[in-house]
């Protein structure tokens, strides 16, 4: 039996094969789009249940015709009304395929924050750094300006398309949606995964008149969770970690790329801050960049939330 490197070539081929045959699952997963649906007993007393659907992380690429399908076929669900929760492109020129994907959604009331990946084009990057930042404890660009030779998307074209539908832009700052006779508070921030987020901007909880509040932001960093739970929201909506993208099966994610936990790294959980117990339903998107296109254990996903009275 020959053997290169203390490795028998049977042993050695069977290895690559089934890496080969993971990588090409992973390709497969990665375009086997889910829809999940949640219930989250939220609302106050008395009010009737509200849907929401949650669409994040779409990071388009042109020519992902499948995608760009089924997020049309969305509308057939009449939501009561939709949250973009960012990270749309992943192409600079992906803003009209986004605008057509989306546009029967956009037939409902709905509000968006943005994301990194909405401000900044893609670039290659190795997965092991986001184990290394994990060990490291570092997250996201610190602060730091992209570096050099980083593109940057047309977001404006995002913008001017969500804000002509009548979405709501939460850019750090707040907002409100007629649903149903109802009035729907939102606050929203810009995305802290890149400093952008100016809680200092919205702070002091939810204002006096909405039926019902909320928060929303992109990248669900503790920083942020914290401030919405400690001033009294009851739900928040984030997006950002993708699920983990590679998870391990029965184990779960491994990173989140942020600070958040990888037990709450996707799917509803609580958040308590200030005395003060919050819902945060964490999206796993429904896209990845376009320089690594795969999913393992974690299929691409958009979420629909029916709130419901609380116990």
């Amino acid at each position: 039996m020959h053997a290169r490197y203390g490795i028998p070539l049977k042993v050695s081929a069977g290895i690559v094969a089934a890496g080969a045959a993971g990588i090409a699952y992973a390709g497969f997963e990665a375009r086997s789009f889910r829809l999940r649906r949640v219930t989250v007993p939220v609302l106050p007393a008395g009010m009737r249940p509200l849907r929401i659907l949650q669409v994040s992380d779409i990071h388009m690429v042109g020519g992902q015709r499948k995608k760009q399908r089924w997020l049309r076929s969305l509308a057939g669900l009449r939501p009561d009304f939709v949250i973009n929760t960012g990270d749309n492109l992943s192409d600079p020129e992906g803003v009209p395929e986004v605008l057509d994907a989306l546009g029967p959604l956009m037939e409902f009331p709905g509000a968006y924050v943005f994301g990194s990946n909405d401000y900044y084009g893609p670039r290659f990057s190795n997965p092991a750094r986001y184990l290394a930042q994990k060990m490291s404890g570092k997250h996201g660009l610190n602060g730091n300006a992209p570096a050099v030779g980083v593109v940057h998307n047309p977001w404006e074209g995002l913008r001017d398309g969500f804000d002509e539908a009548g979405w709501l832009n939460l850019t750090n700052t707040r907002g409100a949606l007629k649903v149903a006779g109802m009035e729907i508070g939102l606050t929203g921030l810009d995305d802290p995964h890149i400093k952008r987020d100016r809680y200092e901007e919205v702070a002091g909880g939810p204002v006096e008149g909405p039926d019902f509040s909320m928060g929303v932001v992109h990248a669900p960093y503790l920083r942020a969770l914290d401030a919405f739970t400690a001033d009294g929201y009851p739900l928040i909506l984030a997006g950002h970690t993708h699920g983990g993208q590679i998870c391990v099966p029965f184990y779960g994610a491994l990173v989140t790329n942020c600070d958040l936990d990888t037990d709450r790294v996707k799917g509803l959980s609580t958040h308590q801050s200030g005395g003060n117990t919050s819902y945060l339903h964490v999206s796993a998107g429904c896209g990845a960049n376009r320089y690594t296109p795969v999913r393992f254990a974690c299929p691409p996903e958009v979420s629909l939330l029916t709130l419901t009275p609380g116990s």
